[in-house]
């Protein structure tokens, strides 16, 4: 079974432990060179419902731990949009309920296999999916994805910004951290000491070597 995870869009988390969300958006290229395709998972459904079984609810895709069900799954023009229930009788679905309303953990990981794939370029698109479980997780969209999401225009606009001798403010650097998962205490760090001492020295004049040794180690990241 494959595994394909994607942030987690909830909306209308109740008390009784019911939620709505989006457990997969289609034509979105992930940070394995895939996208999933609208129809991807239409068959899978129907073939669900036909034969009466279940698509599961589990935590971090854990057989020993289901923590609710999925009572009403759907595709629309957007993805695969899933109405759920953690089952708070259940001790894990009450810390996954609490850590979910507290915006602890924003991820689904659906469990998956391949049915029918196309190649575009250097994409892979996935057609058709038979859907076996879709998973709350600790880390929404894969670390990978995260990181590379960084490599957007404004991580470009920051290199050229460097190159050209006009750095970004340093709040605009702590963002671009932030963006890229660095916890807060750690991005505010990096910003306000490292980066802020690198600008002014390559501005001032003043430790030019290391200023500038800083700066080329960033554009190396």
């Amino acid at each position: 079974m494959n595994t394909k995870d994607f942030a987690l869009q909830v909306k209308d988390l109740s008390e009784d432990g019911t939620f709505e969300g989006y457990g997969s958006i289609f034509g979105n290229v992930d940070s394995y060179g895939e996208k999933v395709m609208p129809g991807a998972f239409v068959e899978s459904l129907a073939r669900h419902k036909r034969e009466g079984s279940n698509v599961l609810m589990l935590w971090n895709h854990d057989a020993r731990e289901p923590i609710g069900v999925w009572e009403d799954l759907a595709e629309d023009a957007k993805g695969l949009w899933g109405k759920g229930k953690f089952l708070l009788d259940i001790q894990r679905a009450r810390e996954v309920h609490a850590l979910a309303k507290a915006k602890a953990i924003g991820g689904l990981s659906i469990g998956y296999r391949e049915i029918d794939t196309d190649q575009d370029g250097s994409v892979r698109l996935l057609k058709k999916l038979e859907l076996y479980e879709i998973s709350p997780v600790s880390f929404p969209a894969n670390r990978r994805a995260r990181i590379e999401a960084v490599k957007s225009e404004r991580m470009e606009e920051f290199a050229r910004r460097l190159r050209d001798g006009d750095p970004l403010p340093v709040k605009d650097f702590e963002d671009i951290l932030r963006e890229a998962g660095v916890p807060k205490s750690m991005a505010m760090q990096i910003a306000s000491v490292g980066y802020a001492k690198a600008i002014r020295s390559e501005s001032d004049g003043e430790k030019a070597n290391d200023g500038a040794a800083f700066m080329r180690a960033l554009l190396n990241i």
